[in-house]
């Protein structure tokens, strides 16, 4: 089953209202995915999609997306063991992003680093510079041991 998703509506209310899903991809081909945590809300990554990472999540049930630093796509956890099931997936009014509600299989952990979320670090500004200070220490897993020595 391949999905064909069709071209915007022209009319603001037909793209605002229910309907035909139709994903607004930006100029590089990708719209922008927000991923929380199905239980708590909880953040845990922001991500990019193109047309085949939306069809395989939406086909699959699975997380797929698209990395723009290697070109290509990748099924979230597929070597962490983390998969994210997604158990609901949003669209914002303008379908130019979705948020997709997941479960986190495995360690729990969203993050590369091995941490529960992607957003562990906190900004704040120390005499008129920005600093960053990590607010989760805690990892999930090893990264070294997942990815290899050279994990990033």
């Amino acid at each position: 089953m391949t999905i064909d998703f069709p071209a915007a509506p022209e009319d603001k209310v037909a793209l605002e209202g229910a309907g035909p899903f139709t994903p607004r991809f930006d100029e590089a081909g990708l719209v922008t995915a927000v991923v929380t945590d199905a239980r708590d809300g909880a953040l845990l990554m922001l991500a990019h999609m193109n047309r085949e990472a939306l069809a395989l999540t939406l086909e699959t049930g699975i997380a797929h997306y698209y990395s723009r630093s290697r070109g290509k796509i990748w099924k979230k956890g597929e070597t962490s063991g983390n998969l994210q099931k997604v158990v609901e997936v949003l669209t914002d009014c303008d379908q130019d992003a979705v948020q997709l509600k997941v479960a986190v299989a495995g360690h729990d952990a969203s993050c590369h680093t091995g941490r529960r979320s992607c957003f562990y670090r906190t900004v704040r500004l120390q005499d008129g510079a920005p600093l960053l200070e990590v607010a989760d220490e805690q990892r999930h897993f090893d990264p070294q041991a997942v990815y290899g020595e050279g994990a990033h």
